[in-house]
C-alpha cells in the first residue's frame, strides 16, 4: 500500500536530487545532533519514500480495515510526522509505503531496513533500547490481564496455578515470567503468535487469562463479538510505561527529526484532536468508542516531551 503526502493538489514537479543540496538540507534538519547526515533522512530525500511498519491487529493504534486500508492513532500520528519531515527537507511530496510486521519480527525487520519507522504500540523500556531507538512517548499504559468474567480473576494472586497466555516478542511475557518466578505462582505461561490467538485461548477456556497492555486488552474486548464475557484485572503487573515510535538504534539524526516533528505536533494542539478522534469517538469500521479520557500521564508526556532514557 502506498500513500502520497503532498503540499499541492497539482502533480508535483520531478525532484532533482543534487547531492550537495540534499546533504545541506539533511544537516539543517539534524543540526547540532550528528556529524554525518542521517542515512534514513538521506534516503527519504533521494527517493521521496518512507516505509512505515504497521500492525494488522493493534486497534486503535495500528490496524488493517476489511478493505485493506491501514489506519489508527499511531498511523495518523506518523503521517503528521512524515509531513513535517517532508517540509523540513523541502520536498514537494513524500510517498508512504506500509509494511506489515508482528511483535516477534518487528525489531529484526526494522534493523534490516524493511521499514524506516514503526508506528504501532511498542513499549519503550531499557531492554528494548539496547536494540532500537524510540521517539518521545505518544501514549502511556500499564500491563493487565483479561479473563472470562465467570472465572472471577481480578488480582495477580488469582492467577496462581493457572495457564496464562502472552504474545511472543512483547515486554508483557517477560513481566509475566519474572512475576511468576519471584512470587512462585506456579503459572503455566503459554507463548502465542498473535493477540487474537491469545484472546481465543481465553474464550475457549484453554487459558485462564491473557496478559497484555491494558489499553490493547480494552480495545480487543470492546471490538469482540462477545465483550460481556470478559473482564480486565483490577491489579496491574507493573508501572505504566510509555509507547514510542521505533527507529533504528544508530540513526540518531532521524530520531532527532522525528522528535522535533512530535514536539511541533504536540505544541500545535493537533495531538489533542488525534487523541479525541481515536479514544473518545466512534472508530471505523465498527464504530467502537473507547471512551478513554486522556490520563494525567499522557497529558504530561505531550506537555513536556522527554526521552524516557534520560
Amino acid at each position: 500500500m502506498i500513500r502520497s503526502i503532498s503540499r499541492h493538489l497539482q502533480k508535483p514537479k520531478q525532484l532533482l536530487c543534487v547531492t550537495t543540496t540534499v546533504l545541506s538540507l539533511l544537516m539543517t534538519v539534524a543540526a547540532g545532533h550528528a556529524e554525518e547526515p542521517s542515512p534514513t533522512l538521506r534516503k527519504i530525500a533521494e527517493t521521496g519514500l518512507v516505509r512505515i511498519g504497521y500492525s494488522a491487529e493493534d486497534f486503535p493504534f495500528s490496524y488493517r480495515q476489511p478493505d485493506g486500508t491501514v489506519t489508527g492513532y499511531s498511523t495518523e500520528l506518523c503521517l503528521e510526522v512524515v509531513a513535517t519531515i517532508r517540509d523540513s527537507l523541502k520536498l514537494a511530496s513524500v510517498k508512504v509505503e506500509y509494511v506489515e510486521r508482528n511483535p516477534r519480527n518487528r525489531v529484526s525487520m526494522l534493523r534490516n531496513g524493511d521499514f524506516d519507522i514503526e508506528c504501532v504500540a511498542s513499549t519503550n523500556n531499557a531492554e528494548r533500547r539496547k536494540s532500537v531507538g524510540f521517539s518521545y512517548p505518544h501514549f502511556v499504559t500499564g500491563t493487565q490481564f483479561v479473563s472470562l468474567k465467570k472465572s472471577n480473576l481480578k488480582t495477580i494472586a488469582d492467577l496462581a496455578g493457572h495457564t496464562v497466555a502472552a504474545t511472543s516478542g512483547t515486554t508483557n511475557i517477560g513481566q509475566l515470567n519474572t512475576m511468576n518466578r519471584e512470587r512462585a505462582l506456579n503459572i503455566a505461561v503459554v507463548p502465542v503468535e498473535t493477540h487474537k490467538d491469545a484472546l481465543q485461548l481465553v474464550r475457549e477456556g484453554r487459558a485462564a487469562a491473557f496478559v497484555m497492555d491494558g489499553i490493547l486488552l480494552a480495545a480487543m474486548v470492546a471490538k469482540s463479538p462477545d465483550p460481556e464475557q470478559f473482564s480486565l484485572s483490577t491489579e496491574a503487573l507493573g508501572w505504566p510505561e510509555p509507547y514510542g515510535l521505533m527507529v533504528r538504534l544508530d540513526d540518531t539524526g532521524f530520531r532527532n527529526s522525528v522528535n522535533s516533528a512530535l514536539k511541533k505536533i504536540y505544541a500545535s494542539g493537533k495531538i489533542e484532536e488525534l487523541y479525541e478522534k481515536w479514544f473518545n469517538a466512534p472508530v471505523p469500521p465498527m464504530g467502537i468508542n473507547m471512551r478513554l479520557p486522556m490520563s494525567a500521564e499522557i497529558r504530561a508526556a505531550f506537555a513536556n516531551p522527554v526521552d524516557p532514557a534520560d
